[in-house]
C-alpha cells in the first residue's frame, strides 16, 4: 500500500499572489502544444504559418478555460449553478470538464479556420496530436492536488489519499496520464508522421480519447453528487460514447473520400 505524497498544492508565493501547481500544469500543457505546433510548421506539416498558428493557441486556450468551465456547469451540476449562478465565474473553486473544453477547442479552431480560410478538419488533423501531453499534464495537477483519486482496491499500488478517507484506491489519475496522455500521444504521433486521408487524425484522437478515458474510469471514483449512471457507467464515459461514434463516423467517411 502506497500513502499520496500530499504535496503543497501551492507551488510558490510572490507577495499575496499563490501561484498553483494546477495552474503550472496548464501551462505546461500549452507549451507543450505550442511547441510541438512550431516543430510541425518547420517540418511542413502545418496547413497554417507561424503568425496564424500563435493566433490559434491564443483562441485555444479561452476555448479551454471557458468551455471546460461551461461543460462542467451543464454536464455535472447543472441544477446547483442554475440556482447559484454567480459561481459559475468561481472558477478558483475547481470545477473544469474535458469534453466542454473539447467543444471550446472546436469552436476555437472553428472560428480560425474560417478567419483563416483554412480547411477545418485540415485544421484539426494538425491539432490533434498536439493535445495529449496537455491532457497528461493536466491529470498530474490532479495528482499533486489529490483530487479525483480512484476507487477502492486492493492491488498493491493502492494508494491511500488524504481526501478519500483511510482505505487505498486506485492512483487514477496516474492512469489517465499514462492513456490519455502518453498512450494517446505516441498513437497519434506516430499515426500522424505519414500523410493521411483529410480528417483520419481528427477521428483518431476522438476514437483514442474516448476509448482510453471510457477504460481508465472504471478505475476512477465518480462524482460524488452523481454516483454511476445507467448501465452503471459514469458521467464521463457517458460522455465518451458520442466522441467514439462521431470518431468511427469521421474515420469512415475519410477512407472513402480517400
Amino acid at each position: 500500500m502506497l500513502v499520496h505524497p500530499q504535496i503543497d498544492p501551492v507551488a510558490f508565493s510572490i507577495g499575496p499572489l499563490a501561484v498553483r501547481w494546477y495552474g503550472l500544469m496548464y501551462l505546461v500543457g500549452f507549451a507543450a502544444a505550442w511547441w510541438l505546433g512550431l516543430k510541425r510548421i518547420r517540418d511542413n506539416k502545418a496547413p497554417i504559418t507561424r503568425k496564424q498558428f500563435d493566433d490559434l493557441i491564443f483562441f485555444a486556450v479561452l476555448g479551454v478555460i471557458l468551455g471546460g468551465r461551461l461543460g462542467y456547469v451543464l454536464f455535472y451540476k447543472p441544477g446547483y449553478y442554475a440556482a447559484h449562478p454567480l459561481e459559475i465565474f468561481a472558477i478558483w473553486q475547481g470545477g473544469m470538464s474535458f469534453h466542454g473544453g473539447l467543444i471550446g477547442v472546436i469552436a476555437a479552431m472553428w472560428y480560425h479556420a474560417r478567419r483563416s480560410g483554412v480547411d477545418f478538419l485540415r485544421l484539426a488533423d494538425f491539432i490533434g496530436p498536439l493535445c495529449p501531453l496537455g491532457l497528461a499534464a493536466g491529470r498530474m495537477g490532479n495528482f499533486i492536488n489529490g483530487e479525483l483519486y480512484g476507487r477502492v482496491t486492493d492491488l498493491p499500488w493502492g494508494m491511500v489519499f488524504r481526501q478519500g478517507g483511510a482505505a487505498p484506491r486506485h492512483p487514477s489519475q496516474l492512469y489517465q496520464f499514462a492513456l490519455e496522455g502518453l498512450a494517446l500521444f505516441l498513437i497519434l504521433w506516430w499515426f500522424s508522421a505519414r500523410p493521411r486521408p483529410t480528417g483520419q487524425v481528427s477521428a483518431l484522437f476522438l476514437i483514442g480519447y474516448g476509448v482510453l478515458r471510457f477504460i481508465a474510469e472504471f478505475g476512477r471514483e465518480p462524482d460524488a453528487f452523481l454516483g454511476l449512471l445507467a448501465l452503471g457507467l459514469s458521467m464521463g464515459q457517458w460522455l465518451c460514447l458520442p466522441m467514439i461514434v462521431a470518431g468511427a463516423v469521421l474515420f469512415a467517411w475519410s477512407s472513402r473520400q480517400a
